[in-house]
């Protein structure tokens, strides 16, 4: 309902001394708190900016008749609500000026003081109500792109072996986004070695976000150009250092899979190893040769680790969003070797590999007592030899 205590600022449009008399007497009678001022003319009316919370507009001014005078004073003052007031005659006008965009319309002889009061507070509160409701369906409609957006820049992964699996699970830090800092990836070559890469800008706002993207898309680039392995990550962190607003870092774990499945060729920039399952059990990879985050150190170099592997064997990479949380109500955090503990724990009693990597992130939001506050990234590659 309309707030009837509140103030009303009403602006009269009418070159009509009469009708303007009236209408001044109306709203006098009122023992509501109406300020009312009064031009002559759509010019008059045009000319300044108009404060008054509600246009009371004459359809028959000396420069400007029907729905054209609506038009103006909607494009001149988007956010003031319209009353239009018309003739008997004109009552078909009146309806088509509110088709045309004002609140509501008066015929002339047919006003009285309640009505014409009641018919200026209507006409107010439902042009907040319109506002309120194109500002909803433009932060929605803004929304849908953003998610679209978001949800395109989400890698496809290029894997033509039938004998790999890829198993992917994404949660961004932000709430109501699909894309943060962290960002994964994995590529088939023709030779049929395969690389993979997950990766972790520090940060987890909107600005990460999109460095992330384009660390990703220069991986992939510069893996499908046949640069050798040696030079990704150099090429990678100086894209970083180009593309950063401010001086962020980024950890990354880079795998390739040799085309026979049998040995990989691990570098680490700061980030956790991956965890490499078996039929014997699994063990998280050495990070003996852990090297410093991109864009900390200038000219930094990263050795690669060879690790060779079994026929079948199952390759879990991930960002440290999914370790950090804290364990129960105590300010110890779960730490990497626990969440490998519980992957191991889970794929026990699960095969299925997507419902291992969702009972993961469960698991872990429970032992925080609540949702994860970093960006979650997670990549298993499975190598299974058909036999």
């Amino acid at each position: 309902m309309p707030d009837e205590a509140a103030p009303l600022h009403v602006l009269l449009v009418e070159d009509d001394d009469g009708d303007a008399l009236l209408v001044e007497e109306f709203l006098a009678d009122s023992a509501a708190p109406i300020t009312l001022d009064r031009v002559a003319t759509m010019a008059d009316a045009v000319g300044a900016p108009v404060t008054a919370d509600c246009v009371l507009l004459d359809l028959n001014l000396p420069d400007a008749v029907g729905i054209a005078g609506v038009t103006r004073v909607r494009r001149h003052a988007p956010g003031t609500a319209v009353v239009v007031l018309t003739g008997h005659n004109d009552e078909e006008t009146g309806i088509a000026a509110v088709a045309a965009g004002a609140q509501d319309y008066l015929v002339k002889d047919q006003v009285d003081g309640l009505l014409l009061i009641k018919a200026l507070r209507y006409a107010r509160e439902r042009k907040r109500a319109e506002q309120v409701e194109q500002q909803l369906l433009e932060q929605q409609l803004l929304a849908n792109e953003n998610s679209r957006l978001e949800r395109g820049l989400l890698p496809t992964p290029l894997l033509a072996d039938s004998h790999l699996a890829l198993t992917t699970r994404y949660r961004p830090g932000r709430d109501g986004s699909l894309l943060g800092g962290d960002f994964y990836d994995a590529v088939e070559l023709a030779d049929g070695t395969v690389n993979v890469i997950i990766g972790d800008v520090c940060g987890h706002g909107p600005d990460e976000a999109a460095l992330g993207v384009a660390l990703r898309i220069a991986w992939r680039s510069l893996v499908l150009a046949g640069l050798a392995s040696g030079e990704v990550l150099t090429m990678v962190e100086r894209v970083l250092r180009h593309e950063r607003i401010r001086s962020v870092f980024a950890t990354v774990c880079m795998v390739t899979v040799a085309a026979d499945r049998g040995s990989l060729r691990m570098s680490l920039a700061g980030h956790p190893p991956p965890l490499l399952v078996t039929g014997d059990g699994g063990e998280l990879l050495p990070n003996d040769r852990l090297g410093v985050p991109l864009g900390v150190v200038d000219d930094a170099r990263w050795e690669p680790l060879e690790v060779p592997l079994p026929p079948e064997w199952s390759l879990l990479l991930y960002t440290d969003g999914v370790f950090e949380g804290r364990v129960e109500e105590g300010i110890e955090r779960l730490g990497h070797e626990e969440m490998a503990k519980l992957v191991l724990g889970i794929l026990g009693r699960e095969p299925e590999h997507g419902k291992v990597l969702d009972e993961l992130i469960a698991t872990v939001e429970r032992l925080n007592r609540g949702p994860l506050d970093d960006d979650v990234a997670l990549a298993m590659l499975t190598h299974r030899s058909g036999r």
